[in-house]
């Protein structure tokens, strides 16, 4: 299988079912994950050859948390790359639910980042309409962690991130380094996708609903409705809290 230079993988639903079915080879480990975060080839059944790389982060490797239930980091990957799809932004990469060499995990399709971008430069960017929708994103989840070297841009110019397991929470966490836009109007386009969001999570059969209501509690869907209410009904970017840390850290 052959890796379109542009996205980075093949169709969607082309690339979730060899992530779900192919067989995962272990390469190495991504040391600097506080997580267990393991590189993989990925084998097609069919053939048996290497059709794509991604990364397998085992629920048995998740360290304890305070705030996050146990065992819940990797569903709540699968949960943004839904939300991902659902706004039709694209800023997840295809991400599943499977077993694999150390039990049930997170495994996401492995995006090469563009070498040429320099990350500090680009966090700190006003003018990209990638790195706007992908604060919003954070928004809409609640990621407590965007660090600069979650951003994963591409040579075609598109903009991935990955990290998406501490998301999701009922209290506002939001923590991150996309803070340039903070108080400043929504575009109207981004607007739109935020109502077509709103009402998936209403439609308790739409395909974002099932999958949210796999891996996240009945608290934290109402939570994500009310704040994907919130940006639409106040139009603006949020604005850090003054009682909870607003960058992570390492900011990288």
């Amino acid at each position: 299988m052959s890796l379109p230079r542009d996205n980075q993988y093949p169709a969607a639903t082309e690339a979730l079912q060899l992530l779900r079915t192919g067989e995962l080879d272990v390469v190495g480990r991504l040391a600097v994950a506080s997580n267990a975060t393991l590189y993989c080839d990925v084998r097609a059944p069919e053939t048996g050859t290497v059709a794509a790389h991604c990364v397998y982060k085992p629920v048995a490797g998740e360290r304890p948390l305070w705030d996050f239930p146990q065992g819940s980091l990797a569903g709540r990957e699968v949960a943004a790359y839904a939300v991902s799809e659902a706004l039709g932004w694209r800023v997840v990469p295809p991400t599943v639910y499977r077993s694999g060499p150390y039990g049930p995990g997170m495994c996401q399709w492995w995006i090469d980042g563009d070498p040429e971008v320099d990350l500090v430069e680009l966090s700190r960017d006003t003018q990209s309409p990638g790195l706007r929708r992908m604060a919003v994103f954070d928004a809409v989840i609640n990621n407590a962690d965007r660090k600069i070297g979650h951003l994963l841009p591409v040579p075609c110019g598109h903009l991935y991130g990955c990290d998406h397991g501490l998301s999701f929470a009922v209290p506002d966490k939001l923590r991150t380094v996309l803070w340039q836009w903070q108080g400043a109007q929504l575009p109207p386009d981004v607007l739109d996708d935020l109502r077509r969001l709103e009402a998936q999570l209403r439609d308790s059969g739409s395909p974002l609903a099932r999958c949210l209501a796999e891996y996240l509690s009945p608290a934290e869907r109402r939570a994500t409705l009310h704040r994907v209410m919130t940006l639409r009904i106040q139009g603006v970017h949020p604005s850090p809290q003054p009682d909870w840390p607003s960058i992570p850290w390492p900011p990288v």
